[in-house]
């Protein structure tokens, strides 16, 4: 029987990466491993963790897009003013 190839990691929820990448480290930790496997276990955990970090700076990105809109939503609610070019409520 054929062993099942890995889920390409952009295919992957966050969460499933995050968890076989933590598995990739534990076994390092924990077992005596051949040349062959460390080589391919390797190979994974850089593409689990390019992915993620992918990930990650995109979301950064995307929150600091969208906070300062969530900042002068919130202000005009409470009659504040803001900064109509950083997106910072300003003191009355």
């Amino acid at each position: 029987m054929a062993s099942k190839s890995p889920k390409d990691p952009a295919t992957m929820s966050f969460a499933e990466a995050s968890a076989e990448l933590d598995d990739i480290v534990e076994h390092f930790e924990e077992a005596d491993i051949d040349v062959d496997d460390l080589i391919v276990r390797l190979e994974r955990a850089t593409a689990l963790v390019t992915e993620l970090d992918q990930r990650l700076r995109a979301t950064k990105l995307k929150v600091e897009e969208i906070a300062p809109r969530l900042d002068q939503a919130t202000a005009s609610l409470s009659g504040a003013s803001v900064d109509p070019e950083t997106g910072e409520v300003l003191d009355d």
